[in-house]
């Protein structure tokens, strides 16, 4: 098994929305704006922030973005990250996580942030093992306001 993690360009705007809805299906409450994901906001995150696709044996199995807040441009939230069902069970989303880690460190932001909703507690230890910490003073500026805000984690890059 050959696992990639690229950048992702404008072009593959159209493949993220896929994969996220995809990702999204039966795994994410419905109400959730992950399923309705469309090219045009997936390919307004890539210029304003960038994104990173998974590829299994070449083939596109998930995909994570990140945009840096307004008012702290050395601050990422990271959105949108997930795997397709079908690949779902190896850890394979930590592929993704520590790309934008790693491409956060060579930027030189200061601090990542990231979003655990609440029908999603397991996930908390998950992001803990790469030293995100929850952070509940913080408010995700990307949070639905039709679902119970989530928990906010943060890992600090720059001390």
């Amino acid at each position: 098994m050959n696992i990639v993690v690229r950048e992702a360009t404008n072009d593959d705007a159209r493949l993220i929305a896929d994969l996220t809805r995809s990702a999204w299906a039966g795994k994410v409450n419905v109400t959730s704006s992950g399923h309705r994901e469309t090219a045009v906001l997936v390919a307004q995150h890539l210029r304003d922030g960038g994104g990173f696709v998974l590829l299994i044996d070449e083939v596109p199995v998930g995909s994570v973005r990140w945009l840096p807040l307004d008012a702290e441009p050395d601050v990422w939230e990271i959105v949108r990250m997930g795997v397709i069902a079908e690949r779902r069970g190896s850890n394979l989303s930590q592929h993704l996580l520590e790309a934008v880690i790693h491409h956060g460190l060579t930027c030189g932001v200061e601090e990542l942030r990231l979003a655990v909703r609440s029908d999603q507690p397991k996930l908390i230890d998950f992001y803990a093992a790469f030293e995100f910490e929850l952070a509940e003073e913080l408010e995700y500026s990307h949070a639905n306001p039709m679902e119970p805000p989530p928990l906010v984690m943060r890992r600090l890059l720059r001390h």
